[in-house]
């Protein structure tokens, strides 16, 4: 499917929605606006092309001999693409016109942590607190301990058994103040 002046248009929305409101990962939208940019540089310029041409052919045949020597640069300080130029403009007008009309997209909030993940984070918070896997405050493992945390609160959730003593112990009382 080919990227149109109006995904453009609502792509450079939601762009400047994210730079004017402020979200954080502003440099993402650049990104993103930067990648659809050259999308629309592409078909940009697909579409003033035939025009641009179309204007120097109808001026070549008007004045052949003018033409004869000249480049492009010497026939724009002459001003003999100045029709060309002004459809190109137009086209711009155009998209920038319907930008203005788009409607902003409604900001969205973040994702609530589910049950299970505040559980998660209360035992790591127990897990920190005791001496289990390092002194209390640090944790020397985390992955380690992250694994026993989350296989207790596992336990817990689906109402299995679990040690009541050492480190299994003090994890599942965090836990289930969450999962009750």
């Amino acid at each position: 499917m080919a990227y149109t002046k109006d995904d453009f248009l609502t792509d450079l929305a939601i762009y400047s929605t994210g730079a004017v409101v402020g979200i954080k990962n502003t440099g993402k939208f650049l990104a993103y606006a930067g990648r659809k940019g050259i999308n629309l540089g592409f078909t940009g310029a697909r579409r003033a092309a035939p025009s641009v041409t179309r204007g120097i052919g109808s001026l070549i045949r008007r004045n052949p001999a003018i033409f004869a020597g000249l480049t492009i640069a010497e026939a724009y300080r002459m001003g003999l693409l100045d029709e060309p130029i002004e459809q190109t403009q137009e086209f711009i007008g155009e998209g920038i016109e319907t930008l203005q009309e788009t409607v902003v997209p409604k900001a969205t909030r973040p994702r609530r942590k589910t049950k299970f993940n505040r559980a998660v984070s209360a035992g790591m918070a127990a897990v920190r607190k005791s001496k289990s896997f390092g002194k209390a405050g640090k944790i020397n493992n985390a992955k380690r301990a992250f694994s026993a945390v989350t296989k207790v609160a596992s336990k817990v959730n689906r109402g299995k058994k679990v040690s009541a003593k050492g480190v299994s112990g003090t994890i599942a009382r965090a836990v289930r103040r969450i999962l009750k």
